[in-house]
């Protein structure tokens, strides 16, 4: 704001008057130029001319009025106004500065006084002096200061400059030479110096506001926003430099006490390395000592095997030295006896010394006699002892051989008990069988004479009782008959809407019979199943099957009908239990099976089918019976060679005949009917699901109450091969809760427990290693569009 009053404000650039109007701005203002006659019939004063101001281009335009023309008498009162004037800016500004919130611009108020008032004598001295610059010029000047977006220089016209070459004004020599004095009247040493140099521009500023009353708001409102932003970033500065501080400070004691964690961390590191000097050397005492103990055991063991061959020794000298003394004793005796003739005549004095010197030698020789007996007295000869010690080694490795072969004999023989056991009892069973049919068997019937009956005649069921036993005809007889009866209901009566009632049964009222055929139904069933294994494919997970069937029939037939397409199917296939597809399809709905087991045969049948179709290199689907054997034995590790040969059976391989037609073995006709293979693959994955849950029942042995981990662990013995994924999923069938939610506490009765398993999709991996060959919970869409569901 100071700048903008220097000299060069005044002259424009390299000292020339600024040029008129440029392309891309505002033209200047033209005013008309009046007398002093109009100025007093307006109400202005008269004497000093008439200034207009233009503002273009951050440039102030100054014209003057009478070129040539003297300062008029009046210039005084212009004086004193002017002085009057710089006296109520001051006090304007001492208002401004009370009531700005910084307080180092308080603090500078009495200092800002005092300079006021010697500016106010000075100016008052020199009001007379002041120049009406310019109106003594006979043209107008534009004191330009080109803004930053202006064009350059370069691209003015010759036609666009003025030449007017002006002096400088009396008034602009004035305020600059005022200027310069308070700058160098300025202590720049004390106090901030750039506050003490912005304040003789303020005052220059002002007089020139007080000047030109015209701009005077305009120009007063923009020093005052001057001012309240100084003011503004003064306060924050003073408020950034406490917080500077603050950080300052934090920053020495986050300092100070970093160094005095890193001279803690020292301390104890050379501390530590005393320690571990000092261990090690006490460790490397700790080792001779114990090699200088080492070598005095040595030379201990030495040392007593030595002193135990001296020890040996003595005891034999001692022996030898007992039977020396017995044989002397007995000589002596002996020339005792001899000698007693001889010396009949001898001193009694002299016999009573020998005796008593004899009686002392003998009380020695008896107490020496008993201290040997009590040391030696369990001693035995070495040569004794050492044979005795190799004839028990031999008798103690005998005795193990035989007690291993006792063990095996009691075993086989505990086993040949239970053998024996369940043969008296399947005796017993067979015997009491015979005995009843004996008495309740009847004459086989003939079934020809249901030919009559059927619809179809003789050749239809001819067709429906081929292979089949007497059991399975019933079966037969029962579903034609059942049929008939079923095409002549009109209706069927709800269950009710109790929650016992399965969700797709549970209605009130008179349902409509839609009476299909078994091939609608069958069609329906296929098609019920690709849409539920899109859903459960699309939806990440498998859904339930009776909440899939009710929706599937109310999505496709709306809520009304959708009961009578429920019940027509449910009562359809409950009768047709001979059809595999239906069956299967049934017991799932009830709950009887789990849905796996479906999926699982599905995928069963595929990979066989990709087997053998990979092993038909020529593409003609015809495989021998080799490769076939080998296909099978590939896809099915598990199976015996009878299960082996039944499949190969099954699938029509005959003598005259080299190969085997493969795929015919994987269609389904539109009645549902299958090939022999895939019955024979059920059977047998029936067959082995009993004989694997009776195993894991004879592991759980006499537990009444079967908890997971005890689950787990028989499960885990009677199959190596199974896998953690699959465990799971046994066990959550088993308690029918997810693996999350399983209590490792809870016990459920044996029986529920094989019953539980056996509704569901459960069979023998019997793989060590690597991946198991079948997940129950994984069905691959490709599996599921296998030949066996065309």
């Amino acid at each position: 704001m100071g700048g903008g009053l220097s000299h060069n404000g005044a002259e424009g650039h390299d000292g020339r008057a600024s040029p008129g109007p440029r392309s891309g701005a505002a033209p200047f203002r033209e005013e008309r130029t009046s007398s002093p006659e109009e100025l007093r019939g307006e109400g202005l004063p008269t004497g000093p001319p008439s200034r207009g101001v233009a503002k273009h281009a951050g440039t102030i335009c100054i014209k003057e009025t009478a070129p040539g023309r003297s300062l008029p008498a009046a210039m005084e009162n212009h004086a004193s106004t002017f002085s009057g004037g710089c006296e109520y800016d001051l006090e304007k500004r001492i208002s401004f500065l009370q009531s700005s919130p910084n307080s180092e611009c308080q603090q500078n108020l009495p200092v800002l006084k005092k300079l006021s008032q010697n500016k106010k004598k000075s100016l008052s001295l020199s009001s007379s002096q002041l120049s009406s610059w310019p109106a003594y010029t006979p043209g107008q000047v534009i004191l330009r200061n080109r803004k930053p977006c202006a064009l350059p220089e370069r691209q003015w016209t010759t036609k666009d400059t003025v030449s007017t070459s002006v002096a400088k004004p009396r008034y602009l020599e004035d305020l600059e030479s005022y200027l310069r004095k308070e700058l160098q009247a300025l202590d720049l040493t004390k106090g901030k110096v750039q506050e003490l140099k912005l304040q003789p521009y303020r005052e220059v500023f002002e007089f020139f506001m007080e000047e030109f009353t015209t701009y005077k708001p305009l120009l007063a409102s923009i020093k005052n926003e001057y001012d309240l932003t100084i003011a503004h970033l003064q306060q924050k500065i003073h408020s950034l430099e406490a917080v500077n501080a603050i950080l300052v400070t934090a920053s020495d004691q986050c300092t100070q006490q970093i160094l005095a964690f890193q001279e803690q961390e020292k301390i104890e590191i050379t501390q530590l390395k005393k320690d571990r000097l000092y261990l090690l050397n006490h460790i490397d005492k700790m080792k001779e000592e114990k090699i200088s103990l080492e070598t005095q055991v040595a030379k201990m063991r030495k040392s007593v095997a030595e002193e135990y061959l001296r020890y040996l020794n003595e005891c034999d000298a001692r022996k030898l030295l007992l039977l020396d003394l017995n044989e002397m004793y007995r000589l002596k005796e002996e020339m005792k006896l001899t000698n007693v003739q001889e010396h009949k005549e001898e001193d009694t004095v002299k016999l009573t010394l020998a005796l008593k010197l004899a009686r002392q030698d003998l009380t020695k020789a008896q107490v020496d006699l008993n201290t040997m007996r009590a040391n030696y007295g369990d001693v035995v000869p070495r040569r004794e002892y050492e044979l005795q010690e190799q004839k028990y080694n031999n008798l103690a490795e005998q005795m193990t051989v035989l007690q291993k072969d006792f063990n095996d004999l009691q075993n086989e023989y505990d086993t040949m008990l239970e053998i024996h056991k369940q043969v008296a009892e399947e005796r017993d069973q067979f015997y009491n069988d015979l005995i009843s049919v004996q008495r309740t068997s009847t004459p086989r019937p003939q079934w020809d004479k249901c030919a009559d009956v059927i619809a179809g005649g003789a050749e239809r069921w001819s067709a429906l009782s081929e292979g089949k036993t007497s059991d399975q005809l019933v079966d037969v007889l029962l579903e034609d008959l059942g049929a008939g009866l079923l095409r002549e209901k009109e209706t069927f009566v709800g269950k009710g809407r109790n929650e016992k009632v399965p969700i797709y049964l549970r209605c009130d009222g008179l349902v409509r019979n839609k009476k299909l055929t078994k091939k609608e139904v069958l069609a329906i069933l296929r098609e019920i199943w690709r849409e539920k294994l899109a859903s459960d494919q699309q939806k990440g997970k498998r859904s339930s099957l009776p909440e899939f069937f009710l929706t599937f029939f109310q999505r496709k037939y709306g809520d009304a009908l959708a009961f009578d397409w429920t019940y027509s199917i449910y009562e359809t296939i409950k009768l047709y239990r001979s059809n595999e597809t239906m069956s299967l399809f049934y017991h799932i709905l009830i709950g009887a099976l789990d849905e796996g087991v479906y999926h699982a045969h599905l995928q069963q049948l595929g990979a066989l089918l990709k087997e053998l179709t990979a092993a038909d290199t020529a593409n003609t689907g015809q495989l021998t019976r080799e490769q076939f054997v080998l296909v099978l034995k590939s896809a099915f590790p598990l199976k015996t060679e009878e299960q082996i040969q039944e499949l190969v059976e099954a699938a029509g391989y005959k003598t005259e005949h080299d190969t085997i037609m493969y795929k015919p073995l994987f269609f389904e006709d539109e009645e549902g009917k299958t090939h022999l293979l895939a019955i024979k693959l059920r059977n047998q994955y029936v067959t082995e699901k009993q004989g694997y849950l009776c195993d894991l029942q004879n592991e759980l042995g006499a537990l009444m109450e079967v908890k997971p981990d005890d689950l787990r662990t028989a499960f885990c013995t009677i199959d190596h091969g199974v896998t953690e994924q699959l465990l799971d999923y046994y066990i959550s069938c088993a308690f029918q809760v997810p693996k999350e939610q399983l209590d490792p506490a809870a016990s459920i009765p044996v029986d529920v427990l094989i019953q539980r398993l056996m509704t569901a999709d459960i069979r023998r991996q019997g793989v060590v290693s690597g991946d198991a060959k079948y997940l129950p919970s994984c069905t691959t869409a490709e599996d599921a569009d296998s030949p066996a569901n065309v």
